[in-house]
């Protein structure tokens, strides 16, 4: 891959974020992160994950995934738990309530997704690469 492909993969990739943070927000008042520390949570066993593996998966920072966690917890779609092993590990558990978010935003994250990647196909720099990743 050559930096003009890098460009044009990071182009992309701002496109589909903005699309889909636009729609989370507008249909269920929850950020992009917000909705991604979600569903990583609704898919994990036990619906908990330590804080530190919940950012490696949604690519954020230690201090950027506790004030991810804090506003989750404020809005009663997760709590914390400490590891019973190690007093240190913290842990992100989803709620019910947070369960019911992710399973309501899960067809608007889906349909702004297809929408974002068929906008960018119509695109003359970005359709052949959305017809590689679709392919």
């Amino acid at each position: 891959m050559d930096a003009e492909h890098w460009d044009r993969l990071g182009a992309l990739h701002t496109r589909v974020e903005q699309e889909l943070a636009k729609a989370l927000q507008q249909h269920h008042g929850i950020g992009l992160s917000e909705y991604r520390a979600l569903a990583r949570l609704a898919h994990a066993d036990d619906g908990e994950l330590r804080m530190q593996e919940l950012a490696d998966l949604i690519g954020l920072n230690q201090s950027s995934v506790s004030r991810l966690a804090s506003r989750l917890e404020s809005s009663g779609l997760t709590r914390r738990d400490l590891c019973p092993d190690d007093r240190r590990g913290v842990y992100s558990v989803i709620t019910d309530e947070g369960r019911d978010v992710h399973a309501q935003a899960r067809p608007t994250y889906d349909g702004a997704l297809r929408a974002a990647l068929d906008a960018a196909a119509a695109d003359g720099h970005l359709g052949p690469l959305v017809a590689s990743l679709r392919s």
